[in-house]
């Protein structure tokens, strides 16, 4: 089992990863009842490519003596109405590290193929941006 995840009431719910015993909530967006005081679940969705963009880049940079610590993504979230869904995600990462061009070439198509990206439905348009300082 991965995780275990109650519904607390008011639109609230508790995610529990069952290995670590860490946990976050969950609460429905004010667009949707709810009172917005946590990542929603779709944001969750959102957020969850941000971080393994940035966790499969982080492995390869292991692997090519590379740091890049400090780097970070900001996301942005739309939804649709009809079916109320996630119809597109914007993620621009704003690396950090001192890496040649051929490197950052090799992180970038890392991060373009992390598999939360490769997971998402192909109607959800994805938009990624790079840029390095």
């Amino acid at each position: 089992m991965t995780s275990r995840v109650e519904y607390l009431g008011d639109l609230r719910c508790k995610s529990v990863h069952i290995k670590s015993d860490n946990s976050f909530v969950t609460d429905a967006p004010t667009d949707n009842n709810g009172k917005g005081e946590a990542f929603s679940p779709t944001d969750t969705v959102a957020t969850a490519l941000a971080s393994c963009m940035l966790t499969v880049m982080g492995i390869k940079a292991n692997d090519l003596n590379q740091d890049i610590s400090g780097s970070c993504a900001h996301v942005l979230k739309t939804m649709a109405s009809e079916p109320r869904r996630i119809s597109k995600i914007e993620v621009s990462l704003e690396m950090k590290g001192n890496c040649d061009k051929r490197t950052q070439i090799i992180l970038e198509r890392i991060g373009n193929t992390c598999p939360v990206l490769n997971s998402l439905h192909p109607d959800i348009e994805k938009v990624i941006k790079f840029s390095w300082e």
